[in-house]
């Protein structure tokens, strides 16, 4: 195999990777809001008055360990509206997981 042949490989294995973790680490992500907004339904915060502390909302930067993908989690689903945040830092659900599959059509 020539050596330009090598480098073309070598480069589309290496967006291949670079592809394949951005997609892993948008799994994760998926499913760690999943988790939040069963934790969210299972606390019963469905309103601010209700609202309830979320300890792994923050990230902890000299945590060890396995990457904790909740934090991210937080805040795509508060940028997102389907959940809230009050002035005091607790968060509560705005649109139920099973609103938005009905609407979405799964």
């Amino acid at each position: 195999m020539s050596e330009t042949t090598q480098i073309i490989v070598g480069i589309v294995l290496l967006i291949g990777v670079y592809i394949l973790t951005q997609m892993v680490a948008g799994w994760r992500i998926r499913r760690a809001a999943r988790a939040v907004m069963q934790d969210l339904e299972n606390k019963k915060a469905l309103d601010p008055n209700s609202a309830v502390e979320l300890p792994y909302a923050k990230s902890n930067f000299f945590k060890i360990g396995l990457r904790d993908f909740r934090p991210k989690a937080v805040e795509a689903l508060r940028q997102g509206g389907m959940i809230g945040q009050t002035v005091a830092g607790r968060f509560y659900v705005i649109k139920r997981m099973q609103e938005q599959n009905t609407n979405s059509g799964v």
